[in-house]
């Protein structure tokens, strides 16, 4: 079965999140799957059972609690977000091996660049040169996967150093432009999808927002 990608461009968090919940307990069988493509306002983001002390100082970035997995994490402008609304019984391999393939198609895309980078079996997300350059968040209810990755790409990181990123203290973030890498987040987009296609195996359609 194919899936709907679609590029919603700069959204608000707390909407979006609530549109993938509806999308996902609205879903069957015959649901396609669907990948969004956004970029956030400025919002940390606080997951199940985040704990509030990995904010470092108080700030006039709003703070949403969600439901995705892990702590506490910053979307900007300039940052990529993918959310994949994924039907997990269809792909019959486990969360880990979910984890693993997100992370080799980002590990993918940045090597277009000429980057290398590696993915962190303890700590997900994928890393270059031990600094975090995308994360990733999931929730699965009722078989199926929604919330997804953010990759950096031309943002101030600077509310990165209010948090203890991903729940980790002095965890160092960068980004493409700080790379030396000067692109778009349309741009990364384009060549992220291909990379996500293979790794999660299925054809893609475009459509309309």
């Amino acid at each position: 079965m194919s899936r709907l990608i679609k590029h919603l461009g700069l959204v608000d968090y707390e909407p979006t999140w609530r549109a993938m919940q509806a999308f996902t307990d609205g879903r069957d069988e015959r649901t396609p799957d669907e990948i969004w493509l956004v970029e956030h306002p400025p919002v940390f983001t606080l997951g199940l059972g985040g704990k509030e002390e990995h904010l470092l100082c108080p700030t006039s970035i709003p703070l949403v609690r969600t439901d995705r997995g892990g702590q506490v994490t910053y979307h900007g402008p300039g940052q990529l977000v993918a959310y994949l609304m994924i039907d997990f019984k269809r792909m019959q391999i486990g969360v880990r091996e979910l984890v693993r393939r997100i992370e080799q198609a980002l590990v993918d895309t940045v090597a277009e660049y000429g980057i290398r980078a590696n993915g962190d079996v303890d700590a997900p997300g994928v890393y270059v040169d031990g600094a975090k350059i995308a994360s990733l968040g999931l929730r699965i209810r009722n078989g199926a996967v929604y919330h997804g990755l953010s990759l950096n790409v031309d943002m101030d990181l600077t509310p990165f150093t209010w948090i203890n990123p991903c729940g980790y203290a002095g965890l160092k973030v960068t980004q493409l432009k700080d790379l030396g890498i000067d692109t778009t987040v349309d741009e990364v987009a384009a060549r992220l999808l291909p990379h996500l296609e293979r790794h999660l195996t299925v054809t893609m359609e475009k459509a309309s927002a």
